[in-house]
């Protein structure tokens, strides 16, 4: 089906008043349009996150969940909204167990939790927003509407979901084949995939206004396909249903100051990786120089094991302790306590893979990282999910919504601190990102990938911070994780790109790591994007520079 591309490191975009990554072209353009007409960097995300849940609806859309780190420069603060949603009221682990269920299923009804994406929209819009949401949406109306080019990626997740929800869900996939395989029959890449239905939903969210998704004439259509569906999410809960404000977590690293967002994300599993690669000695910085291939030929076979390590260390603790904290603390002090950081280091062994533990969780990921820059300052980082290719497999065809598979994270085991309950956040994946130097912001940046975001964020400041690199190079460098071979599978297994320099790859088998090596530049090793404000940024009389990754079909936008 795909063609042969020449996938090469994306230059880096360079702008004075504005920058948009994300991983889709038409996207950072809608956003860059934004910004252009006097927008916010919030407005800017919205645009550009509303678009990407048209063209990369396998990722994201309406029916997901994000979280949001925002810089407002006026205020000097950084504040992180947190816009997952939760479980049913009529959520019951006992009667599920009681139905012969030890753990729920990956997809389908049982897993789709309360959409809270396009909340945080509406609770971001009014705190930062500038431009009408009627005009925001515009893009992406316009592109359900007109339809935008079926593109590989695309039409590669079409056909793999395809196969997967008929044998899963049966006749519950009919509305999922209606919305996104219309025809019955692969799409031509290059023809235009059109969504009238969900046209007509974000036509409604523009002149009604976003609450109209929770209550109103878009929530009243959703909690009847809902309940058609199978699914115990109703009215009532999405009524219910809030963002929170949040404060961003912080850890130093070597003298710059990582944030990212509080439990029920995982951001904290991404700083306890950085706390323990801390208590190593730096890596050099020449082994992260880009090579004459383009990209970087990737840190010495110490660091990388090291970091390997560090993140089958982190994700133990995220199964043992991460979980919604209105319903259970997570230690968080305590796994960035330096001096637990140095005691999980110190029982690193430097020449031989450790065995994980047993896992508690479920991998997975299907999601979307942008981040916006605007001419004041302010500066997004925002990620947003369905969870799943397509997420439940759940389509609305009267809303054209797709619904995540959040829910299918939580646990059916009492004891577990993930365990689901009515009204409960289960434990995410998403973490977004900044850098600060001095205080200030600089570098947003951020991934998709599931599980393996911890790694890809230690990974990109690590390449940043000890590596002294462009965010260019930083995203495109030759990249790793720590995977689950199977479902609720221990992270035993190593996806590899084979661009580290030679011999490395032969090394770690050596060391007894299991290797699963992808081509180069593979999408399975998630898209990172990121903006670093240089020398300040705009409101310090600086500039921008901005780069997606070459595994996505990004484009940087900067002006």
């Amino acid at each position: 089906m795909d063609p042969v591309r020449l996938l090469a490191p994306t230059p880096l975009a360079r702008g004075g008043s504005g920058a948009v990554v994300a991983p889709h072209h038409l996207a950072t353009a809608a956003g860059l349009g934004v910004l252009r007409a006097g927008g916010s960097a919030v407005d800017a995300a919205i645009a550009t996150n509303a678009v990407l849940g048209v063209v990369m609806g396998e990722a994201c859309g309406l029916g997901g969940d994000a979280f949001w780190l925002v810089w407002d420069e006026a205020a000097a603060t950084q504040t992180a909204l947190n816009g997952s949603g939760r479980a049913p009221a009529s959520a019951d682990p006992a009667a599920l167990r009681a139905r012969g269920l030890t753990t729920l299923p990956y997809r389908g009804p049982l897993t789709i939790t309360i959409p809270g994406a396009v909340r945080s929209w509406a609770d971001a819009h009014a705190r930062w927003g500038r431009v009408p949401i009627a005009a925001l949406l515009a893009p992406a109306i316009e592109l359900a509407w007109e339809g935008f080019p079926a593109d590989e990626l695309f039409a590669r997740a079409v056909e793999g979901s395809a196969r997967v929800f008929d044998a899963e869900l049966g006749p519950l996939a009919r509305g999922w084949h209606a919305v996104y395989r219309p025809d019955g029959r692969p799409w031509r890449l290059g023809e235009r995939v059109r969504q009238p239905a969900l046209a007509r939903t974000l036509e409604r969210l523009a002149t009604a206004g976003l609450a109209d998704f929770y209550a109103g004439e878009v929530a009243a259509r959703q909690a009847a396909g809902l309940a058609t569906a199978g699914s115990p999410c109703s009215a009532a809960d999405l009524a219910a249903h809030e963002s929170t404000w949040e404060t961003p977590l912080a850890l130093d690293y070597r003298g710059v100051t990582a944030t990212t967002h509080p439990p029920n994300s995982s951001g904290v599993v991404g700083l306890e990786v950085l706390n323990i690669l801390r208590a190593f000695p730096a890596p050099s910085p020449e082994d992260f120089a880009p090579s004459d291939g383009g990209g970087a030929a990737g840190p010495d076979l110490r660091w990388v094991h090291a970091g390997i390590e560090a993140t089958k260390r982190a994700l133990a603790d995220r199964d043992a302790f991460l979980t919604d904290p209105a319903f259970a603390t997570s230690p968080v002090e305590r796994l960035l306590d330096p001096a637990y950081g140095a005691e999980l280091a110190a029982g690193i062994d430097p020449g031989r893979a450790a065995m994980p533990p047993p896992a508690t969780n479920p991998p997975g990921g299907g999601t979307i990282y942008l981040a916006v820059v605007d001419g004041h300052g302010n500066t997004v980082s925002l990620i947003e999910s369905n969870y799943a290719g397509f997420g439940s497999g759940i389509v609305d065809p009267a809303t054209g919504i797709a619904y995540q598979n959040r829910g299918s994270y939580f646990s059916l085991d009492p004891t577990h601190p993930n365990v689901l309950a009515p009204g409960k956040r289960t434990l995410h994946t998403l973490l977004p990102g900044m850098l600060f130097r001095e205080g200030r912001p600089w570098v947003v940046h951020g991934s998709m990938g599931g599980d393996a975001q911890p790694a890809i964020f230690a990974q990109v400041v690590s390449a940043l911070v000890d590596g002294g690199v462009d965010v260019a190079t930083a995203v495109a460098a030759p990249r790793w994780h720590a995977a689950s071979p199977r479902h609720f599978a221990p992270p035993e297994t190593v996806v590899i790109e084979p661009r580290f320099r030679a011999g490395l790859l032969d090394e770690l088998a050596a060391m007894g790591h299991r290797l699963d090596v992808r081509t180069p530049f593979d999408g399975g090793l998630g898209h990172a994007h990121a903006i670093e404000l240089v020398e300040g940024g705009p409101a310090r009389g600086g500039t921008l520079a901005a780069a997606t990754d070459p595994r996505s079909l990004g484009l940087p936008a900067a002006w």
